[in-house]
């Protein structure tokens, strides 16, 4: 579906998992392929394949504006597809906080979608930065290296101080709200994010609120780029070629029991390693981190050894409480008895 240009992959499993999709008449599961000779529909309707030279594509790069969602849900107020009117169906590659402005691409061809945005596939998009705070080479080291965020660690990138409160930094990841996230933790707060930059096409021309079609050169140079990109991630690719679609019922099982260990052993591996890379970062962000020891006693305020005096504690006299080998029944002290005993004495 997504290779037809009908939608983007995740709007495609999106229908899927709301059965709105047939295959031949079937509701497919996830992740079915569709062979040649087969007539897709999406709520009855067919969805026809596109040409092998993907001619009737729409590649475009929108400069967006602060308060514009990255959506194509037309029911929500300000969504990307309504700001810009385009006559073809057409979506976002990845998104871009409504808060922040700058270069997004959107396409009809869902092909690419995964190929570009993948952090695995290493392709560049460069933010410019403005915080609350005065920035230093401790941040620039920190960000470089990478922080906890959402449960791992982001991974290394780039950042270079332009000014005072300004900074440049290039990502190969998109995690939900990855720079607010990673200065947050770092003490710092975002007041300004605008991305100019991704792969090879940049702001150049672009107003805010204009979009203009790619042209045949940048086409090539991001088809180029992407060209030994995956698709899905490296992951999920060993995990189909470990299950064979022709064996036994038992030992489909047998295997894929097998690889699910493998797959929790390397896992379990993994959190093991980014725990201790997150216990390192965090005792090195000390300076960054909020001061949060607990306040000085008060000098009326004092710690008392145990004695077996009567001692004064906050101005009052407090007797001492009966030994281990003692208690006490209507105010008589009573020593515990022996192993070998029957009888309480009486302490007087």
């Amino acid at each position: 579906m997504s290779e037809s240009g009908f939608c983007s992959r995740r709007e495609a499993d999106k229908l899927i998992e709301q059965q709105r999709v047939t295959i031949n008449g079937n509701v497919p599961e996830l992740g079915t392929k569709v062979m040649p000779g087969d007539k897709v529909a999406v709520d009855g309707k067919f969805v026809a394949a596109s040409p092998d030279n993907k001619s009737d594509r729409i590649y475009i790069a929108y400069h967006k504006p602060i308060g514009i969602t990255c959506t194509t849900e037309r029911h929500v107020k300000g969504n990307i597809i309504d700001a810009i009117g385009h006559k073809e169906r057409i979506f976002p590659i990845g998104r871009l906080d409504k808060p922040s402005e700058g270069l997004i691409f959107l396409t009809s061809d869902g092909d690419i979608v995964n190929k570009i945005l993948r952090a695995e596939n290493a392709h560049d998009k460069e933010y410019i930065v403005t915080v609350d705070k005065p920035l230093s080479e401790r941040f620039v080291q920190r960000m470089t290296r990478g922080v906890p965020i959402l449960g791992t660690i982001t991974e290394p990138c780039r950042v270079e101080i332009i000014s005072k409160f300004v900074f440049k930094i290039i990502l190969t990841q998109g995690l939900n709200r990855q720079i607010r996230r990673m200065c947050e933790y770092l003490g710092y707060e975002v007041k300004k994010l605008k991305r100019v930059r991704i792969m090879n096409i940049d702001l150049t021309g672009l107003k805010v609120g204009q979009w203009r079609n790619l042209t045949e050169q940048e086409l090539a140079e991001i088809n180029t780029a992407v060209k030994g990109s995956r698709k899905t991630s490296a992951k999920a690719e060993v995990e189909q070629r470990h299950i064979k679609p022709n064996s036994p019922k038992v030992g489909a099982v047998n295997n894929k029991a097998s690889s699910a260990n493998k797959g929790g052993n390397k896992l379990s591996d993994k959190q093991t390693n980014e725990t201790h890379k997150k216990r390192d970062i965090d005792k090195s962000d000390s300076r960054f981190r909020k001061d949060n020891e607990s306040e000085p006693r008060s000098k009326g305020s004092s710690s008392r050894k145990s004695t077996g005096r009567s001692e004064q504690v906050d101005g009052k006299n407090r007797k001492p409480q009966p030994s281990s080998n003692t208690y006490r029944i209507d105010n008589k002290v009573l020593k515990k008895p022996k192993p070998d005993g029957n009888k309480l004495s009486l302490k007087k």
